[in-house]
């Protein structure tokens, strides 16, 4: 899912909570005890059991998750615990081998009434990472109330994560021009997709295979079990509501208290996906141009069209001419490729507009330092040249298994740029390529677009913002609708995912739903 990634890049958020109405109490937490060396251990509760006819998985489900020291790799909180769950590599044949999932808690604050799982977005954000953050992901009330559980699936982060190749190479993927404008760049593309592809099956033929959303969504109901919940509780972001939609269709009669929030419809194709991220960046990037034009003194035009055409001119123009890069040790041109990564980080958060402009400002007398540093934030690209995370390898495994995609010649392709262009003429030429990584990809997908309905479920939230750059709002209704117990909360505003995000209206909604089961008003709008 090209740009559908975590709220945001970083985890600073900003919100105020508000009180909501009563409901019914939360499922029992789970039972912990102390070892003898200071550590926690979780023992499963009895009800938390394999689904029917699974029982070589017992072994996995009855697992006790040894809570300790987080060690250096995770930069954690005081509070923060951490421990290793293992899962079968392959769910078809658990002894043939097992994965280790890296797990993190930040406790409750105060008396826990059990664990709520988290999950940033991706394919390959850090949930250790983000549930690290505790106390600016949730409220206050959330973090009096749960225990904040962070578990990065397989392949991602701290759990024995996919890095098939070299920083250095991920950088010349990244600067690659995303837009050929003939059949040589074309090939040029989908070679370096098929390299990349094969640098990833010779190192992790093992695994490579089974990095799918169903497999993460079956090793989140053995983590549930190991932390002693009858039913899964949830905040998904970004991919992390296809994650959770996947587990609620696979397990629903133990989904708890879900939310989804920046939600992804799972029946889009990868071409229905694509142009749907790029209407949304489209819609975002107007957004903020007509602000930029606002403001005064806008680097890329006097209103809203020219600032628009400038735009696309200004990324045209890189194509044949990257600007210089002053900051870093090894890249030293700011290419299209580059620049749109800037771009989108800056249409995540409208807090990042500001930062944006200046960026163009520089650009404009031929800087493209700020630009770059913008992309590197997308990227999770370190000052050094070293990547802190593996998002920008594992996203094309994850993506690959789950929908796949059907090669196109560059004819065809034109045609379908052309077309995008006609519904978003600034993104749709950037995110028309974004099947190409899956076309020669070593492994078939194990999955395919489908409607998740989650029937006998408990009742899900799903939170879509109007302007949403990377899961454009339309894919909230969608999965709203097809959940069988669906609540859509609708966010007026910009930016990517709603909940802490300033408004106290989404806020206290997810808060009682959490907290008290309270669902939210029919189509609540905030």
């Amino acid at each position: 899912m090209r740009g559908a990634r975590q709220a945001g890049r970083r985890w600073l958020t900003w919100g105020a909570t508000a009180l909501l109405l009563a409901g019914c109490g939360t499922g029992p937490g789970p039972s912990s005890q102390t070892t003898g060396d200071g550590s926690e251990a979780t023992t499963p509760m009895p009800a938390t059991q394999p689904p029917g006819g699974q029982d070589e998985l017992a072994p996995f489900y009855s697992q006790k998750l040894q809570w300790g020291a987080c060690g250096a790799d995770v930069q954690a909180p005081d509070l923060a615990k951490c421990t290793w769950a293992q899962v079968p590599i392959d769910y078809a044949k658990p002894d043939a081998g097992t994965t280790r999932l890296r797990l993190l808690k930040v406790s409750a604050s105060g008396k826990s009434q059990g664990a709520l799982l988290v999950n940033p977005g991706g394919p390959g954000g850090s949930a250790v990472d983000y549930a690290a953050s505790a106390d600016f992901i949730v409220s206050g009330q959330i973090r009096r109330a749960f225990d904040i559980v962070g578990v990065d699936p397989r392949g991602v982060g701290h759990s024995e994560p996919l890095n098939c190749v070299d920083a250095a190479r991920v950088d010349q993927m990244l600067g690659m021009d995303p837009t050929p404008d003939d059949e040589a760049e074309y090939n040029q593309l989908e070679d370096s997709a098929k390299s990349f592809g094969q640098a990833c099956e010779q190192k992790y033929p093992k695994i490579l295979g089974h990095v799918s959303t169903l497999d993460a969504a079956r090793d989140m109901d053995i983590v549930r079990a190991s932390l002693g919940q009858e039913k899964l509780t949830y905040l998904g972001k970004s991919y992390g509501t296809f994650l959770g939609a996947t587990y609620a269709g696979l397990f629903p009669q133990r989904v708890g208290r879900l939310v989804l929030d920046g939600a992804i419809a799972p029946d889009l194709t990868n071409e229905q996906m694509n142009l749907g991220q790029a209407t949304g960046f489209e819609t975002a990037t107007r957004a903020y141009v007509a602000a930029c034009v606002k403001d005064g003194d806008c680097p890329l035009g006097s209103n809203l069209e020219s600032g628009m055409t400038g735009l696309q001119q200004f990324l045209k123009k890189l194509d044949s001419q990257p600007l210089p890069v002053q900051s870093d040790p090894r890249v030293k041109k700011l290419t299209e490729g580059w620049a749109s990564l800037g771009l989108a980080r800056a249409m995540y958060d409208e807090s990042s507009w500001d930062g944006l402009t200046d960026a163009l400002r520089a650009a404009k007398r031929g800087d493209g330092t700020g630009l770059f540093e913008l992309a590197k934030e997308y990227a999770d690209r370190q000052d050094d040249g070293t990547y802190s995370g593996n998002i920008m390898q594992v996203i094309t495994a994850v993506n690959c298994l789950d929908r796949g995609s059907q090669r196109k010649d560059f004819a065809a392709m034109q045609t379908l740029g052309k077309e995008f262009a006609q519904e978003a003429p600034t993104w749709g030429p950037f995110m028309v390529w974004g099947s190409t990584s899956c076309d020669q990809w070593p492994i078939k997908p194990v999955d395919e677009p489908h409607k998740i309905s989650a029937d006998g479920s408990a009742p899900i939230v799903v939170v879509g913002t109007t302007r949403d750059p990377a899961t454009p709002y339309e894919w909230a209704q969608s999965l709203a609708t097809q959940l069988q117990k669906g609540h859509l909360i609708t966010f007026d505003g910009d930016g990517h995912t709603a909940y802490m995000r300033s408004n106290s209206c989404v806020d206290g909604a997810v808060d009682a739903y959490f907290l008290k089961g309270t669902v939210p008003a029919d189509d609540l709008k905030c």
